[in-house]
């Protein structure tokens, strides 16, 4: 396929995405059994995101132009197609088809690994694909075991990322580790920009890169009102896993003795850590946000800064195809090889 086809089979697949066909309900179902994470909710927001940001044609357009991609001969791409395995992680629905979809529009061919928590959808839209344009088949395959591929793309956790290291190490490579976001607060937000905080700190139970994790605020900062505009999301704390955190998470403060604010859904405590287990959101005091901000740019296991001058509030989980997982460029990665 030239580069005209491949974003144009890519926009095929986001408008089926988006029109929730009968096959495509079925695997985001089936989805949802096989992880109760996956609440239908969260895959209709995940699915929607992706179709609307990283499938629509003319933003793929845009996309492939920044990285002076051409379509002008039937041997496009212009420098040599190679394999790229990609080792998908499953905390939130969909969340590797971003390397995916870069692979496929720089014209390489692609082996996958999706993670047995994020299996249903991958296969599905994989398969939809294939079943549209079967000159795909050897283009795009499965593997429980990558071999014989040009480059790497894994993701997983801090421990994972050792072994990727080991088995992937001396190929050119992207290998992503633990990352979370945070949110810088002014005390001067209103009801809306708190409600809108509560999707960046509650969407996917907080198990994504992008959720916020960590609050930084003003000294004497009212707590009050965030507390009150989260409870936007309260019915998360109906479901089973989310409240087996919250309840034990709860059970460590008490015995712990350590000072809390609860909403009833979210547990905030006093905390230096970036990263907070499920159900619990951390916060530090500042006094000089310009210093903040600064020592905040040297922490790279920060993915995004929610703030009023950053990403604004309510969208981190709306990223677009130049926001790259570890801020790492993978488009200009595939095009190096």
């Amino acid at each position: 396929m030239i580069l005209q086809q491949r974003i144009d089979c890519l926009g095929k697949l986001g408008n089926y995405m988006l029109r929730e066909e009968g096959a495509w309900a079925d695997a985001k179902q089936k989805a949802s059994y096989e992880n109760g994470w996956f609440i239908p909710e969260f895959i209709d927001i995940a699915t929607k995101n992706i179709a609307e940001q990283f499938l629509d044609g003319e933003k793929l357009w845009a996309w492939a132009d920044h990285y002076n991609l051409v379509s002008n001969s039937p041997k496009d791409p212009a420098h040599p197609q190679h394999t790229v395995g990609i080792v998908m992680a499953g905390n939130i629905p969909l969340v590797g088809f971003h390397d995916f979809i870069a692979a496929f529009v720089a014209g390489h061919k692609t082996i996958l690994k999706p993670s047995a928590k994020d299996d249903a959808l991958v296969r599905h839209l994989i398969g939809i694909l294939v079943d549209w344009y079967p000159q795909l088949n050897d283009a795009i395959r499965f593997a429980e075991i990558l071999k014989n591929c040009t480059a790497y793309i894994a993701t997983g956790s801090n421990n994972t990322s050792r072994y990727f290291e080991y088995y992937f190490g001396k190929y050119p490579h992207i290998i992503r580790r633990n990352k979370t976001s945070i949110a810088v607060l002014t005390g001067n937000e209103t009801a809306e920009d708190l409600e809108r905080l509560g999707d960046d700190v509650y969407l996917f139970f907080g198990l994504g890169c992008r959720n916020v994790t960590k609050l930084y605020v003003p000294a004497g900062y009212d707590f009050e009102p965030l507390l009150h505009a989260l409870r936007k999301y309260n019915y998360v704390a109906e479901h089973h896993k989310y409240k087996n955190n919250y309840d034990y998470n709860m059970a460590i403060h008490i015995l712990n003795n350590k000072f809390y604010m609860t909403n009833g859904s979210v547990i905030m405590t006093e905390d230096s850590s970036i990263f907070s287990p499920i159900s619990q959101l951390n916060y530090e005091h500042y006094f000089d946000r310009h210093s903040l901000l600064s020592s905040l740019n040297d922490i790279e296991e920060i993915q995004c800064i929610v703030a009023p001058d950053h990403v604004p509030f309510g969208q981190a989980h709306r990223p677009t195809l130049f926001d790259y997982a570890d801020k790492v460029d993978t488009m200009a990665f595939l095009n190096s090889l």
